[in-house]
């Protein structure tokens, strides 16, 4: 799967929330200062290049929807994370991101807790 960027990962993010959108709805969702409609048109025909987005023809215009599933792209990103800054060690990740952000032990603790009642 390719890497997306910012900007795509942005509009991304929009289509995951909204599931089926055209260009205007997606724009609409953006926070102030919103970009450019031809930019996000720009954007949502290279990811349907990249094969994340596909669209089906309504009207004169085109309503998007992902093919890619947030989770999938997620833990593909975040493997790739692993592996290129942390040398393949979850441990390593979360180490350095309880040191950084000052992570409590019972915030840790609270974080074991999800992970195991969703394990079972």
């Amino acid at each position: 799967m390719k890497q997306l960027t910012k900007a795509e990962e942005e509009i991304m993010q929009q289509l995951w929330q909204l599931g089926k959108a055209n260009v205007a709805a997606i724009l609409q969702e953006f926070p102030e200062p919103k970009p450019a409609y031809n930019t996000v048109s720009t954007i949502i025909r290279i990811l349907e290049d990249k094969g994340f987005v596909d669209h089906e023809k309504v009207g004169k215009g085109h309503v998007y929807f992902p093919l890619v599933i947030k989770e999938e792209y997620s833990n593909q990103t975040l493997s790739k994370l692993v592996d290129g800054y942390f040398q393949g060690s979850f441990k390593s990740m979360v180490s350095f991101f309880m040191k950084k952000n000052d992570i409590s032990l019972s915030e840790l603790e609270e974080v074991m807790r999800k992970i195991k009642n969703e394990e079972q």
